[in-house]
């Protein structure tokens, strides 16, 4: 049976109005899951695609109209929560989001985001499509990298530097970066680092003034070892070069984190707060999950949380453990269902009169 744990001391009542801005391939799909836990949770309005759309206009620069329900008889409308794929466009977001808005978002190293990226995205990235492995790209990038399909080939090249709505293909000249980084710094009250994903959510939960139950989450979108590839010495040194932007974003905010991390918690308190959200995390898929961790695509039972499956990547998902009673079972559900699914279910329930939201080839 599911027990929430006892609330503990906030300084002041818990921050609503939040975007988060989505990067691909950083872990960004579990902190989308506790966004939308939180929302549903609290009865939040959350900013999502308009119609069939499964993400807010990316990889063109976000505008407002791409938000279903943000005009409502001619009457311009405010959402609480804001965490789908965008590609970020302040003017617009800000006809979307409260004056009180938090923003932060996440990065990871451009490294193995790269690596990720060319996994997920090999069948449908133009530069990946005719290249052998991710190694054979980086020895010569631009024999595969044609500039004038640079949308396409977001994925390929600087891709959260693109996400934060950048040139990609800018080169990385030291006032360009230097004025960018300070208009990120300006805007997001909190950038985290995917590797340092347990820490970066003890400092999440402390700026919003959240519970730990709220931010404890099962890793979503992740993929098998076996579909994960590693890149050679010379190949990661390549890959820093070739995404060089988003290397120089990337040690930036790793930066700033831990100078976050360091001027609110003493590193006998941080490691306190860590073990505390791990041992949370360990108690839920203990009592959630069958067998106690991840499945591969072909072990999910249920069709309603296999998650969808791109490029070479294996996507693993859960199973629920049999007999848990109606308030578990629901915990539970929401803690595992994949993005695309619990889209679909929040759109569902925040505008009951239009069509659903078509996943049916998620059963495929």
């Amino acid at each position: 049976m599911f027990s929430p744990l006892f609330r503990d001391q906030a300084e002041g009542p818990p921050v609503t109005n939040v975007m988060f801005l989505k990067t691909h391939k950083t872990a960004s799909s579990t902190v989308l899951n506790i966004l939308f836990r939180f929302a549903e949770t609290h009865n939040l309005s959350v900013a999502l695609p308009a119609g069939s759309r499964f993400h807010l206009g990316y990889p063109w620069l976000f505008l407002a109209h791409y938000v279903e329900g943000v005009k409502q008889k001619g009457v311009p409308q405010r959402f609480n929560v804001m965490c789908n794929h965008l590609r970020f466009n302040l003017p617009e977001v800000q006809k979307v989001m409260p004056n009180d808005t938090f923003y932060f978002s996440i990065l990871r190293n451009p490294v193995f985001q790269l690596e990720s990226s060319f996994i997920y995205y090999k069948d449908y990235v133009p530069a990946f499509r005719d290249t052998e492995n991710l190694d054979a790209f980086l020895a010569s990038p631009l024999t595969y990298y044609n500039q004038s399909q640079s949308l396409r080939n977001a994925y390929a090249r600087n891709n959260m530097w693109f996400d934060l709505g950048y040139d990609h293909d800018a080169p990385a000249e030291e006032n360009y970066v230097r004025a960018r980084l300070a208009e990120i710094e300006r805007r997001f009250q909190l950038v985290l680092i995917a590797e340092h994903f347990d820490e970066s959510m003890v400092l999440l939960r402390r700026r919003l003034r959240w519970q730990l139950d709220d931010v404890v989450s099962f890793r979503l979108n992740a993929r098998s070892q076996g579909s994960v590839t590693s890149l050679t010495p010379e190949g990661q040194e390549r890959a820093k070069r070739w995404c060089a932007l988003d290397w120089r974003l990337y040690r930036h905010f790793n930066r700033t984190f831990w100078a976050q991390v360091r001027a609110e918690l003493s590193p006998r308190r941080l490691r306190s707060e860590v073990a505390r959200l791990q041992a949370r995390r360990r108690q839920l898929m203990t009592l959630c999950l069958q067998d106690g961790g991840p499945k591969d695509k072909k072990e999910i039972t249920d069709g309603h949380l296999r998650p969808f499956q791109s490029g070479k990547a294996d996507i693993l998902g859960y199973n629920l453990r049999q007999g848990l009673d109606s308030q578990t079972l629901q915990v539970c559900q929401r803690l595992v269902m994949p993005e695309l699914q619990y889209m679909a279910h929040l759109y569902a329930q925040q505008f009951p009169e239009k069509p659903p939201k078509d996943i049916s080839f998620l059963k495929a």
